[in-house]
Order: C-alpha cells, then sequence, then structure tokens
C-alpha cells in the first residue's frame, strides 16, 4: 500500500511540474510573437551633408611655367694643348683639377733649347742673305760702271766711223780705213750689249737675294713664335679641369693638357616638347628670351639662379624630339657645368583666368561649386595648363565663387555640404611664386655658417665648393643660412 501511494504522489508531482513549463513556455511565445508581430517606430527622415573643404576661384593675371630638367654647360671652354713637342720643365701651382687661373698666366713651359738652336741658325741664315744682298748691290754698281764704259766706247767708235766715211767720200781716205772703222763700231756695240746683260744678271740677283732674305726674316720670325709656343698661358680667365701631365712628362704637338672654363660665362640645355615649343614662340613665330629659374637641389640645399633664353638648336638630333633651347645664366655663382638642374620656363601672362586645384576639375572639365542652400552645382571650366597640382582655367562667370578643392566619388550635384571655415577663402596659388627671399650676412655670421661649412665632414667637396661660393656673395639666400643654422644647432 504505501509503495502505490508513494507512486501516485510522484506523478501527480510531475505532471503539475509539466503543466507549469507548459504555461511559462505559451507566455514565451506569446510574449515574442507580440513583439514580432508590433509595428517598428517612426522615425523623421534626415538628410546627410558632407563636410568639404572649398577655394575661392580668383580671376587675374596668370604666369604659366613650364618645369624641365637641364644641364648646365660652359659657353667658353678651351682645350689647353702643347702647341710644340717636347719635355715640361716648369708647371704653374694652379695647374691642376680646379686651378684657378688668370689671363696671361703662365701655366706650362716646354724645354726651349731645340728651338733657340732653330732660332741662332734662322739668324745665320738671314745674316748670309744680307751679305748676299749686299754683295749683289755692289755688283749691280759696277755692272752699271761698265755699261757705262762701253757705252762711251762705242759713242767714240761710232765718231770714228763717221769720220773715216767722210774722208772717204772727199778722197782723202780709203775704204780699208772705212771698213777697220765700221769693224770696231760694230764690237763696241757689241761689248755694250754684254754689259747690259750683266747688269740685268746682276739685278736679278739682287732680287733673289732680298727674296732670299725675307724668306729668312720669315724663318726667324717662326722660330721666335716657336719658342714663344713653348710657354702656354692662359687665355682667359678660367678654371682647369681634365689635367693630364706633371713636370718633367712629354708631351707632342697638339697634345690636350687639361681644359680651361670660364665659371662665370654659364648657359643652361633643356629640352622642350613641340607643344612647350610652340608656346614660346611670339608672333613672328620666332623664340621669345623668355625668363627662366634655374634650380640645383643637392643634398638638402638649394641653389637657385635666373636667366634668359638665348638661342635654340639648328637642328633635331637623330632619334630625339622636341627642340633643344639654350638659356644664359644671370648669376652662375655656385653652378658648375655639368650640373643636371631643375629648369622653370615663365610663358607670356595670360588675363581673365584661374589658378584651380587640379582634384577640383575632373576628367571632363567640371568643378562643384557651392550654390544657393549650400548644394553643390556642377560647372564647366576651359582647362588651358596642367600645373603641377593646380591648373590655370577660364572659369567665365564662377569668379568669386567657392568651389570643392578635393572631388570625391561621394560628392555630386545637389548634394548639401559643409563649408569648412578655415579653408573657405583661400585663393590658390602656386608653389613657384614663393621666392625665396635674400639677405645679407654680418662678418661674424658669415665667419660663423663658412667655418660651419669647411668644417662639415659629411658634404660633398661639390657642395661645399658651391655653398662656400654662395655665402661669399652680400646676398645669401635666406633658405640655405636658415638649413646651414638648423644643422648648427642655432
Amino acid at each position: 500500500m504505501g509503495f502505490l501511494r508513494r507512486s501516485l504522489i510522484g506523478v501527480l508531482l510531475m505532471a503539475l511540474t509539466l503543466g507549469a513549463l507548459g504555461a511559462a513556455g505559451n507566455s514565451i511565445y506569446r510574449a515574442v510573437m507580440a513583439v514580432l508581430n508590433a509595428a517598428p517606430p517612426q522615425h523623421a527622415a534626415r538628410e546627410p551633408v558632407m563636410a568639404v573643404e572649398t577655394v575661392r576661384v580668383a580671376v587675374g593675371t596668370e604666369v604659366p611655367v613650364i618645369e624641365v630638367f637641364g644641364t648646365v654647360l660652359s659657353h667658353r671652354t678651351l682645350d689647353v694643348r702643347a702647341s710644340a713637342p717636347g719635355r715640361i720643365i716648369d708647371l704653374s701651382t694652379a695647374f691642376r683639377d680646379g686651378g684657378r687661373v688668370r689671363k696671361g698666366d703662365l701655366l706650362a713651359r716646354i724645354d726651349p733649347a731645340d728651338f733657340q738652336s732653330d732660332i741662332a741658325l734662322a739668324k745665320a741664315d738671314l745674316d748670309e742673305a744680307e751679305a748676299e744682298l749686299r754683295d749683289a748691290e755692289r755688283a749691280a754698281v759696277l755692272a752699271k760702271d761698265d755699261l757705262a764704259v762701253a757705252q762711251e766706247q762705242a759713242d767714240l767708235r761710232g765718231q770714228a766711223l763717221r769720220r773715216q766715211q767722210d774722208l772717204n767720200t772727199r778722197g782723202v781716205g780709203s775704204d780699208a780705213a772705212v771698213e777697220s772703222a765700221a769693224l770696231d763700231a760694230a764690237a763696241a756695240r757689241q761689248l755694250v750689249v754684254s754689259r747690259r746683260q750683266a747688269l740685268q744678271q746682276e739685278e736679278a740677283r739682287i732680287d733673289r737675294a732680298r727674296t732670299e732674305k725675307e724668306r729668312m726674316e720669315i724663318a726667324v720670325a717662326t722660330a721666335e713664335r716657336r719658342l714663344q709656343d713653348t710657354e702656354i698661358r692662359a687665355r682667359f680667365d678660367g678654371v682647369l679641369a681634365g689635367v693630364a701631365v706633371v713636370a718633367g712628362g712629354l708631351v707632342a704637338q697638339n697634345e690636350e693638357l687639361a681644359q680651361l672654363v670660364d665659371p662665370d660665362a654659364l648657359d643652361v640645355s633643356f629640352r622642350l616638347s613641340t607643344a612647350q615649343y610652340a608656346r614660346l614662340l611670339d608672333a613672328e613665330r620666332h623664340l621669345r628670351d623668355a625668363p627662366v629659374e634655374v634650380v640645383l637641389q643637392s643634398a638638402g640645399f638649394d641653389l637657385s639662379t635666373t636667366g634668359r633664353i638665348e638661342r635654340e638648336s639648328a637642328v633635331v638630333a637623330t632619334g630625339l624630339t622636341g627642340r633643344e633651347v639654350f638659356a644664359r645664366l644671370a648669376e652662375p655663382a655656385g653652378f658648375r657645368p655639368g650640373d643636371v638642374v631643375t629648369v622653370r620656363v615663365h610663358e607670356a601672362p595670360m588675363d581673365q583666368v584661374a589658378r584651380l586645384p587640379a582634384r577640383a576639375v575632373d576628367a571632363s572639365g567640371t568643378v562643384l561649386v557651392v550654390g544657393e542652400d549650400d548644394r553643390l552645382v556642377e560647372r564647366g571650366v576651359e582647362v588651358i595648363r596642367q600645373q603641377g597640382d593646380t591648373v590655370i582655367a577660364r572659369v567665365g562667370d564662377l569668379a568669386g565663387a567657392e568651389i570643392v578643392k578635393l572631388r570625391s566619388p561621394m560628392l555630386g550635384a545637389g548634394i548639401k555640404v559643409r563649408v569648412l571655415q578655415e579653408s573657405a577663402a583661400a585663393p590658390v596659388r602656386p608653389a613657384a611664386a614663393q621666392d625665396e627671399p635674400m639677405i645679407s650676412l654680418t662678418p661674424e655670421r658669415r665667419a660663423q655658417l663658412i667655418a660651419f661649412v669647411q668644417s662639415d665632414g659629411a658634404m660633398a667637396e661639390a657642395d661645399r665648393s658651391r655653398v662656400l661660393a654662395i655665402l661669399a656673395n652680400d646676398l645669401v639666400p635666406a633658405g640655405i643660412v636658415r638649413r646651414l643654422e638648423q644643422n648648427m644647432g642655432g
């Protein structure tokens, strides 16, 4: 009995438990279905607003700049060659790579012994020719006297002939006497002809002696000039390069010893495309003497100078295109032939144009203008020049308008934007317009900078020479001074 009672109580408790679990599950199911079937809350839709940077379109005059690479070269370079063969017996202390020389300085001397002997021999030959000329002149004087005497004898023989003829006519003389007088007169005339011929020979001898004397004078002058050629002197102020001779060395005639370069007569050679070249032509299709800016960037130092286009190449070399143009450097201090530089050529100014960021204009030539209610409007512009990260364009009636500085795929016409105030009114200016100022240095400040450059072991010798040349000028670029002082810790 007890077992049956406990079994029934267990079944009853299990039934009550299952009923409670079923009721709880039903409550959860109803709650979930009520949440799923309930309508979502209604929220008011808001239009997205994009934050953009803008620039104001400023219409005015812009100068397009063509930026290319060029090479510095000297238009006054002389090959120093040996005008005479021989041994180098003397060399100037400045006759070495980088040596500065003045016009007329003695660079080298070749052993002149052989040439001095040639002068002595030529002078001896000249003395002999002069003696021959004097002898010929004296002989000519004697020949003239002989001719005069022979002429007198001929005159006398002629008178004797005429007298015999007169006597024979009067019957006093004889035919034999007349014939004898005629023979004597003929012999006298023959003697005159012989003496005249001798005089002509002496005069021809004088001409030959004078010619020989002139030839000997030329030989003496040539020997003296060859002696002068043993002294090699500088033709102009400059710097030596490529020195290939030492004292005591043997040199052949016309052998190249070095090159003399004028560091103050520098040009820059650069190549333009045909389109760039065409933009630099004037109304008469001649190349304008456009201003250029030349910048040498090396080891953190920027050397810059100005110049003007001077000439262009006459032909286009095989395998090349465009035009090779040459510009004369106004202040070549610090530059050397062979430097690879950046050349910025200034074109003719353009009026009624604007400079815009390159990323503000898309491929189809349109910009996004901030219009009414801060919504973007797409407007077209005419791009004329690409200038690095900017473009020069004709903008029509967009002067003073604000355009999006950086376009992105998320921006388009009709989108509402919020303009960032710090960039809203900033006009675009080219980087090339920021000219580096020139400053003057006090003697103490200049001496400190020069001492630092001379003691800087990390600086290349070529850069050291350029920087020292710049510091020697009255006005020095402020950027170079600032970088030097930063490296000094000042």
